[in-house]
């Protein structure tokens, strides 16, 4: 899944980072309200953190000018601990969700996991499409039938998390492509179809299937 940080404080943005890509998220950081604008009306994110504290433009303008331009992409701000206003403007403005700084970076990941789940109506608990079962904490993958566990490389964590977020839906490479890579990646289809094999070589072949000229299809028409 691809997420926007939005941050000015280099030091925290490196922690972030860090710490948001080892949970499976393809992080793209911007320290200014002029550049967040630009890169979350451009660029297909999942997700975004934003902090209000901006250079040239508050996040919370921001956030206005992102759902006036009619852009649903789920937002969490971080907002100072007792700035209540902050995020009673922000819910305003349209915020899907908050967190107070400082904060732990695993209450920040559960949240995005939750927020992520309500913005494409999935159950909260753990992700489970098709008789496979994601452990986000572990990025491992269950076979539910026969409990065999698989372990994941980051980008096969990716993949198959976007793919069980939108089972039954064609994707197309370019679509996966730029959810599954950050912005400074370079995007190759070929590499992409290499790890949708690896995981049907885990998971069953039948589990992906290709409509050829149109992308890869998971779960509920994949079954």
């Amino acid at each position: 899944m691809r997420l926007l940080l939005v941050e000015d404080d280099p030091s925290l943005v490196q922690r972030l980072r860090s710490e948001l890509e080892r949970a499976g998220f393809a992080v793209d950081a911007v320290g200014d309200g002029v550049e967040a604008e630009f890169m979350g009306a451009s660029e297909p994110y999942d997700v975004a953190v934003l902090d209000l504290g901006l250079p040239r433009r508050s996040g919370l303008e921001v956030l206005a000018r992102w759902r006036a331009g009619g852009n649903p992409l789920p937002v969490l701000i971080l907002t100072a601990r007792d700035a209540w206003y902050e995020k009673v403007d922000g819910f305003k403005a349209g915020a899907d969700d908050y967190l107070s700084k400082p904060f732990h970076s695993a209450e920040l990941i559960a949240r995005l996991h939750a927020l992520l789940r309500r913005s494409r109506a999935q159950p909260q608990g753990p992700l489970r499409v098709a008789g496979f079962e994601l452990d986000e904490e572990t990025q491992t993958v269950i076979v539910l039938a026969t409990a065999e566990a698989f372990d994941l490389t980051g980008t096969e964590f990716r993949l198959l998390r976007y793919f069980m977020l939108h089972p039954g839906r064609i994707l197309s490479k370019t679509r996966l492509t730029e959810h599954v890579y950050d912005f400074v990646t370079e995007r190759d289809s070929n590499v992409l179809e290499v790890y949708v094999n690896r995981l049907r070589r885990k998971l069953g072949h039948e589990s992906i299937v290709t409509r050829r000229g149109q992308g890869y299809v998971f779960g509920i028409e994949a079954a």
